[in-house]
């Protein structure tokens, strides 16, 4: 339905003005819907959904029945069991090994991995920091019987 407008103009400068404010209005609306048409169509470019669905907490659980970290894995692991560890294994082990590894699969998620990552890791680098003696005292350079110390 259109909306009907009723103008009170009684002269020339009554009329400038009325078109000069419609104008104005016409421009702030054109804006407006512009906008918001570039908004909706940004929503289904490929950027729109590579910034929607691939940041870092909607990658590994879109949400609480779609965990994609341990879908991947389902599938991943029992094919690297059964290449890698259990390759001149028979039917009947790989099958029971793939059906085992698909439901550990399942049940990692990205924050398991990442602890199982970084657990191995430390067995390989190791501490850094150098482990001083407890009853030791540690020698800054500074003579004990001096004021500064």
């Amino acid at each position: 339905m259109k909306k009907i407008r009723k103008y009170n103009i009684r002269n020339l400068e009554d009329l400038h003005a009325e078109v000069a404010s419609l104008k104005a209005e016409y421009t702030m609306q054109e804006g407006a819907l512009l906008s918001d048409t570039k908004v909706y169509f940004r929503q289904f470019t490929l950027g729109g959904f590579v910034k929607k669905y691939a940041t870092p907490s909607a990658f590994l659980k879109i949400d609480d029945k779609l965990n994609l970290s341990s879908s991947v894995m389902s599938f991943v692991l029992p094919f690297i069991m059964n290449t890698t560890l259990f390759r001149g294994s028979g039917f009947l082990t790989k099958t029971l090994i793939g059906l085992a590894s698909n439901k550990v699969g399942k049940t990692l998620d990205a924050e398991h991995l990442s602890a199982i990552f970084n657990s191995v890791k430390s067995w390989f680098t190791g501490s850094k920091k150098k482990k001083t003696k407890e009853g030791a005292d540690v020698d800054y350079g500074i003579p004990p019987d001096s004021e500064t110390y």
